[in-house]
């Protein structure tokens, strides 16, 4: 009965241990532009070039007592939305969306420069995630060019940690605020629309 008792508590400890380590998540993001767009411009062509600028891949980790193999990364289909929703949003706003090189055509360079999720390091337990993404946009004309950038972050507290659905969920929604900041500045639109 003892051994069996002692054989009970180690899986029930092993099962502890391993409910603390979180696996790695790689989070397929896709970022909508969440207020409506007025059109505004007269068919103007810009071409759109969307980048990948941040210095890591990895957003940051998961948390527990492995950290460092709970990596939080995004999918390479992230980037192909985030240009889909840029499209989308400079043809809703008026503007004729057209391939690199295009002579005449204005351009707008969308760069993904900061992407984090940072979850507290000192707790076993993920009781909170601040997440937060930057975008830097260019835009040109043939007599000008401005460069803006547009932040959003998020602070959210948890019970338990978070599935993947979850943080998903939560780093899509950042993202989605801080590019629907891009078309929100009006010298975006100015620079695209001369």
């Amino acid at each position: 009965m003892l051994k069996r008792s002692g054989m009970l508590l180690l899986a029930a400890l092993t099962a502890a241990l391993v409910g603390c380590a979180h696996s790695p998540q790689q989070l397929t993001v896709q970022p909508q532009i969440n207020k409506p767009l007025n059109p505004v411009a007269q068919q103007q062509p810009v071409t759109v070039q969307v980048q990948d600028t941040r210095q890591s891949k990895i957003l940051g980790t998961r948390g527990g007592i492995y950290p460092d193999s709970s990596n939080i990364t995004i999918s390479d289909s992230t980037l192909p939305a985030v240009r889909q929703q840029v499209e989308n949003a400079l043809r809703q706003l008026g503007f004729n969306v057209v391939p690199q090189g295009t002579p005449n055509a204005n351009s707008l360079t969308l760069n993904l420069s900061d992407l984090s999720y940072q979850s507290p390091k000192s707790s076993v337990y993920v009781t909170q995630a601040d997440i937060s993404a930057t975008f830097v946009a260019q835009a040109r004309n043939m007599n000008k060019n401005y460069q803006g950038r547009y932040s959003s972050s998020l602070q959210q507290r948890f019970g338990y940690a978070p599935n993947e659905q979850t943080n998903t969920q939560l780093v899509t929604d950042v993202m989605s605020d801080a590019l629907t900041r891009v078309f929100q500045d009006p010298a975006i639109i100015q620079i695209l629309q001369q």
